[in-house]
């Protein structure tokens, strides 16, 4: 079976619950949970039969504790998790104002995925990179390391590389991880070189290069694959032979929450090429599961949601990068 190693961190989130506050006040009352990118994305994953680890570093708290159980009864595999004596997880919280917009405040400074790629169990867990079809980690997984574990993560990729594991970088981009827009862009070349699918938006790379066409922003990725998504349900691919546009089809029903589309959209896609789809079926298996994703409230839809699964062609074997 095909696996895929998600690497990134998962905390703890705290979301304004619906009538918690009035408008204009401040207080209220706020449900937990837990929330991550890349964690969205293994879940997905494990749920479209996909065999996926995620890889991080946790504390030895009740809350870490909730995390490792959550993620097992979603069969994510947590034999990669680091759990670190006194450390804690990070958190961030969900503020709506009164007109119903999100703020988001985070504390993760201190937490402990940001301590992965600097521990005894580091070499370990980036050589075991190599065993895995698919490495796939977020932007926001390469801000929270400093530019040496960065260099050890990237080194560790291509390392797999060689012998055919494949490496997928999505954008998500997020201003406050980074200490400016100059340390983004340097990393972000150093990923797109990397990588052999980038899964993309207007929105993560207007936000890095303001004023730029849509050709030039595509122009910017050499990967051999890139999925460019608009800010219209629409994906540009291009890919070794060809490219593809590819329209999410019509919604019927209202959007009530934008959170974890993306998520969605990289588990459907990555599912779907590891089945043996080709880039256009995987596009629009992205674009089916992130359109019933955003019908429900919160990242995690109820397992009843998902989609029928489709038969798909036998995967192609691996193949070492030369």
């Amino acid at each position: 079976m095909a696996s895929v190693a998600c690497i990134g961190e998962c905390m703890v989130e705290l979301r304004q619950a619906q009538g918690g506050a009035s408008a204009g006040q401040g207080g209220g009352l706020y449900s937990r949970g837990f929330g991550g990118d890349t964690l969205n994305t293994a879940v997905y994953l494990a749920r479209l039969d996909v065999k996926v680890d995620y890889l991080t570093a946790l504390g030895d708290d009740g809350l870490s504790d909730e995390m490792i159980a959550a993620w097992n009864a979603e069969s994510v595999g947590t034999r990669r998790v680091v759990r670190l004596a006194g450390k804690l997880p990070g958190l961030y919280m969900i503020q709506l104002d009164a007109k119903g917009e999100r703020q988001f405040f985070h504390w993760r400074d201190s937490a402990a995925a940001r301590q992965l790629m600097s521990l005894p169990e580091t070499d370990e867990i980036l050589n075991s990179l190599m065993s895995y079809d698919i490495v796939y980690l977020s932007a926001i997984t390469l801000s929270i390391y400093d530019a040496v574990g960065r260099d050890r993560l990237f080194a560790a990729i291509k390392r797999a590389r060689l012998l055919g594991t494949r490496f997928v970088f999505d954008t998500n981009f997020r201003a406050r991880g980074w200490p400016d827009r100059d340390v983004a862009r340097e990393v972000f070349a150093a990923a797109f070189a990397t990588a052999d699918i980038v899964l993309t938006s207007t929105e993560d790379l207007l936000a890095l290069y303001p004023g730029e066409s849509q050709d030039q922003l595509m122009a910017r990725i050499p990967s051999p694959e890139l999925v460019f998504r608009l800010a219209e349900p629409v994906s540009l691919l291009r890919f070794p032979g060809g490219t593809s546009e590819v329209r999410a089809e019509p919604m019927t029903k209202p959007v009530v929450d934008t959170t974890a589309a993306g998520d969605s959209f990289a588990a459907a896609y990555i599912a779907a090429r590891l089945a043996g789809s080709d880039p256009a079926e995987a596009a629009r298996a992205g674009h089916r599961l992130a359109s019933i994703v955003i019908c429900y409230p919160g990242a995690i839809i109820p397992g009843y949601a998902m989609p029928p699964k489709k038969r798909h062609r036998p995967a192609a074997s691996r193949q070492a990068t030369k």
